[in-house]
């Protein structure tokens, strides 16, 4: 993969002016050729200084945010409009190139713009960076380039990645509420028992006596809060990092998808998440043309879930020997036995992908009802909880105040 270098030009105009200028490229010739196609003529192209001090960019690693699927979407959908009007393919990467608000993406459409210039076909450039392409979009990109309908195939992904931004948003924008009264209780339980239970410790131990059991149960909470709490951040932080490195490992997905789909209340939420980004995958692979045995192998990997994964190189597999996909789809029980007769009837009909497109608006729907009851349910049940901590606690505290006269006297 070319190294990506800032480099600093002096062109002139049509006009005969100096414009001067800063852009990133694999070397100097590819410089060259993008002011070229900016309408410059190159006078003098030099390497920029290296950042320091203040100027230097700071990157985190694990913390620097990458391609998201909305940038995804955005470029997509602009890189369409762009190819249907005749742009140019290169130029139509340059001009993203300098658009995008994206710099992680920047870099990459850098990178990918010189590899075509090269002579390399746009899906085997995106296909060197298999962290920020997502395997639909570049089978999707090959199935474009080789129809002759690059254009349609950039606008199907454009409208796959909103819609599954737009489904991811709604979860987030539901669940924001619970986190947020989660966040209040713990913030709340560590301030008492760093704060207020250390108090009524010392005024009760004035006054001798012994202390009811659920006051006794928190002053040993407060005591041990000076190292428990620490411990449990670190735990926290160390686990976050653990998980994000290695969520995606073939071991862990293995034993923690599973149990996702069978989670009380939120396993039902997963599987037709699950299944509505399957059938709209499934769907946008074969009408871009994709081969069947091809696409059930991608929309495996998209699908979210080691489970469906499986079970579609099972179908897949079946498949290969001549079965329909409904018949081995039916034998695998994470799929709804509405979704198998709808497939069922799309094979025989001939319409697969409208009946596939009408599944994954049905779960699209269905996700977001879904999402809505359980917040409607979840609100009322957090404000309890929060009710039944913090009043549990201060009752607690409250306990020894009842036996003040008796131990005074």
């Amino acid at each position: 993969m070319p190294t990506i270098t800032g480099y600093t030009y002096k062109g002139r105009n049509e006009a005969g002016k100096i414009v001067k200028g800063k852009m990133d490229a694999s070397g100097e010739a590819a410089v060259a050729s993008k002011m070229r196609m900016l309408g410059l003529s190159p006078v003098e192209i030099a390497a920029a200084p290296e950042a320091t001090g203040l100027n230097r960019e700071i990157s985190i690693p694990g913390l620097s945010k990458g391609v998201t699927l909305k940038d995804l979407a955005i470029m997509s959908r602009q890189m369409s409009t762009m190819t249907s009007a005749g742009l140019s393919l290169l130029r139509t990467l340059s001009i993203l190139a300098e658009q995008t608000e994206s710099k992680p993406l920047a870099k990459i459409l850098v990178t990918v713009r010189d590899d075509v210039e090269a002579g390399s076909s746009l899906s085997d450039s995106m296909k060197k960076f298999p962290q920020d392409f997502p395997p639909i979009m570049i089978n999707m990109v090959r199935a474009g380039e080789t129809g002759g309908f690059l254009d349609n195939a950039l606008n199907t992904v454009a409208t796959n990645f909103e819609k599954e931004v737009e489904l991811r948003n709604s979860i987030k924008s539901a669940m924001t509420y619970p986190i947020v009264v989660v966040v209040m209780v713990i913030l709340a339980v560590a301030g008492m028992l760093i704060f207020i239970v250390p108090v009524f410790k010392d005024m009760y131990e004035g006054m001798g006596g012994t202390l009811p059991l659920p006051t006794q149960f928190l002053v040993i909470l407060s005591q041990n809060m000076i190292w428990a709490g620490p411990l449990i951040i670190i735990v926290a932080v160390v686990t976050a990092i653990w998980w994000k490195q290695n969520k995606n490992t073939e071991s862990v997905r293995q034993k923690v998808d599973p149990l996702k789909l069978k989670m009380p209340v939120f396993g039902m939420l997963n599987v037709k998440l699950a299944i509505a980004r399957f059938s709209r995958n499934f769907a946008d692979m074969i009408g871009a043309g994709v081969p069947i045995l091809q696409s059930l192998a991608i929309v495996g990997e998209t699908s979210g879930n080691w489970v469906i994964e499986k079970a579609l190189v099972k179908v897949a597999d079946s498949v290969r020997t001549g079965k329909s996909i409904a018949g081995p789809l039916s034998e695998e029980p994470v799929f709804p036995a509405m979704v198998t007769q709808m497939v069922a009837v799309g094979e025989d009909s001939g319409a697969l992908q409208p009946m596939l497109e009408k599944i994954a608006d049905f779960y699209d729907q269905e996700v977001k009802t879904t999402t809505e009851q359980l917040t409607s349910l979840i609100e009322p049940l957090l404000i309890a909880f929060l009710g039944i901590v913090v009043g549990g606690m201060i009752v607690a505290l409250y306990l020894p105040i009842f036996n003040i006269y008796s131990l005074i006297e």
